[in-house]
Formats: C-alpha cells, sequence, structure tokens
C-alpha cells in the first residue's frame, strides 16, 4: 500500500510541477491540462496495452499483498 501511495503522491507532484511552468509560460489552465496528458493521445495500441499490463500487474500484485497479510493476521 505504502508503494501505491508513494507512486500516487510522486504522480501527483509532477504532474503539478509540470502544469505549473506550462502555466507560468503562459499557456491557460486548460492547454496545460491537454499538454499534460497528450502523450497519452498518440500511443499506438500496442502502447496502450502495454501500458494498462504493467498497470494492472502492479495493481493485481498489490491487492495479493494485502490479502495475503490480511490472512496471515487472522
Amino acid at each position: 500500500m505504502k508503494i501505491m501511495g508513494i507512486a500516487l503522491l510522486m504522480m501527483g507532484c509532477l504532474m503539478a510541477f509540470s502544469l505549473s511552468l506550462d502555466i507560468l509560460q503562459g499557456f491557460d489552465v486548460s492547454d496545460a491540462l491537454y499538454n499534460a496528458v497528450r502523450p497519452f493521445r498518440v500511443m499506438e495500441i500496442t502502447e496502450v496495452f502495454v501500458l494498462f499490463f504493467l498497470l494492472s500487474i502492479f495493481l493485481v500484485e498489490t491487492a495479493y499483498v494485502l490479502i495475503k497479510k490480511r490472512n496471515e493476521d487472522k
């Protein structure tokens, strides 16, 4: 659970940094948000598949560790 929290915190901080740099360069907030998600729009289908596959492996592993810890506590 700590790993997932750290990963989400890092992603949030990096996105906030990216958005603040875009805003400081003179972009509107909507344009800055569009620039933040644009790399995901130009991905090919195989890249999207690999991204979701890796994310699903991460989530399944995290869920497995949580379930294993709960069963050990009982």
